[in-house]
């Protein structure tokens, strides 16, 4: 089972505004275990980063003027998320972004559809509980000291440790790994090797020492 853990940040709360993605993270997830197989890529925005955004994420109009387009880069983005389901922190935000950029680029826009929305499945897990990824980070002692800023692939890579946890995908993926490895043990034939036991032939001594003991004996076998 192939998901992918998704990230974006940006300019500003509205794409319909003018307000555009400067930076996509993916994490590739086989089986809720992670695969070490991410997409990660700066954007340039072709206008301004306001200052309260730029507080957010770090991300300067300077750093992004030399990176490319996201029309440049939408192919490459698109095989690389496939057909596979989609992991977001507060998905209609992400999706959002995404299918103005994807239009605008005249690409397939993205189903709401394949996505999970982790913000939702902490929710029902932890009612009336804080689900920003900082506070499920703490909920679930994972280390996010390096967060100083927002930054798309960091959070994409903490996202996916906390739905691991939200789902038991940690458990499973072992789980799914051990059945296999004993699937394939049961398919392996067993070879079986016979040992013949080799002993050393008697030296005169002892097929002397043999003789003796047996003249001795009445009605020997051996006689």
């Amino acid at each position: 089972m192939r998901e992918i853990v998704l990230d974006t940040e940006t300019t500003g709360l509205n794409p319909n505004s003018g307000d555009k993605i400067l930076e996509i993270g993916c994490v590739e997830l086989i089986n809720k275990v992670c695969s070490g197989a991410v997409f990660h890529q700066y954007i340039n925005p072709d206008r301004d980063v306001p200052e309260e955004a730029f507080a957010i994420h770090g991300l300067s109009e300077e750093f992004l003027s030399d990176k490319p387009m996201f029309s440049e880069v939408a192919d490459t983005f698109l095989e690389f998320l496939g057909e596979a389901h989609l992991i977001i922190h507060n998905a209609e935000f992400d999706i959002k972004f995404l299918n103005v950029e994807l239009e605008l680029a005249g690409r397939p826009i993205i189903s709401m559809s394949r996505t999970t929305d982790t913000v939702r499945l902490a929710r029902q897990k932890f009612p009336g509980s804080p689900a920003s990824l900082d506070a499920l980070c703490k909920k679930f002692k994972i280390d996010c000291s390096n967060r100083k800023l927002h930054g798309a692939l960091l959070d994409s890579q903490l996202l996916a440790e906390v739905y691991q946890e939200l789902t038991g995908g940690r458990q499973a993926g072992l789980t799914l790994e051990m059945a296999q490895s004993a699937a394939d043990s049961k398919k392996a034939p067993i070879k079986r090797v016979r040992k013949t036991r080799k002993g050393a032939p008697p030296n005169e001594e002892e097929l002397a020492a043999h003789t003796a003991f047996i003249s001795r004996l009445k009605k020997s076998l051996w006689n």
